[in-house]
């Protein structure tokens, strides 16, 4: 049976930072909208800030949609589950906000994460719930490793490379939503 905690701390945190991969969904408020569900697992690029806050270094993707959505309402559930060990899964739900390397924010965030290729964001959450479940209908999985496929992409792009490819790709959400559109044009 689920359970509902007051903060991360004690277990909760420390399985949080024991995963390697967690996943982020959103969605825009039309009805006939894309709901967005996304995975993230790049080594070192998430964080439980503190009791009620978490974190991730945001990577340059072929979409955008976490973003436009954010910017749109904000709301966000985070979900981590356990393919090893103990079955247990856990969801973060709150109100996410998207702090770029143009705002004054930047330095003291990303400060938290090991620098990368392609970053374009921090996304921070705010959480305003937290739960856990059994996660009993969770298969076991072995982890073989992390693919290192995105960071030398965005390597051999560079910074301005990096930029161009937002340009293209990410200025818009799926449904027309303003996304990753602060980079200067």
């Amino acid at each position: 049976m689920g359970k509902v905690h007051e903060a991360i701390d004690g277990r909760l945190r420390a399985f949080i930072e024991r995963q390697q991969v967690f996943f982020v969904a959103t969605a825009p408020l039309a009805a006939d909208g894309h709901v967005n569900v996304s995975p993230r697992g790049v080594p070192g690029t998430f964080a439980v800030l503190d009791a009620h806050t978490f974190a991730w270094l945001d990577m340059t993707g072929s979409g955008s949609e976490t973003i436009a959505h954010l910017r749109e309402n904000g709301r966000i559930t985070v979900m981590f589950c356990a393919f090893d060990g103990p079955p247990n899964i856990v969801r973060l739900h709150g109100r996410g906000r998207i702090v770029t390397p143009y705002d004054e924010e930047w330095a003291a965030l990303s400060d938290s994460f090991e620098s990368q290729p392609g970053e374009r964001a921090v996304i921070v959450v705010d959480v305003e719930r937290i739960s856990d479940s059994c996660g009993y209908g969770v298969p076991l999985m072995n982890f073989e490793g992390h693919r290192d496929l995105l960071g030398p992409y965005f390597e051999r792009k560079g910074p301005d490379g990096s930029v161009a490819y937002r340009l293209q790709k990410n200025r818009t959400s799926l449904d027309g939503l303003p996304a990753y559109d602060f980079d200067p044009v």
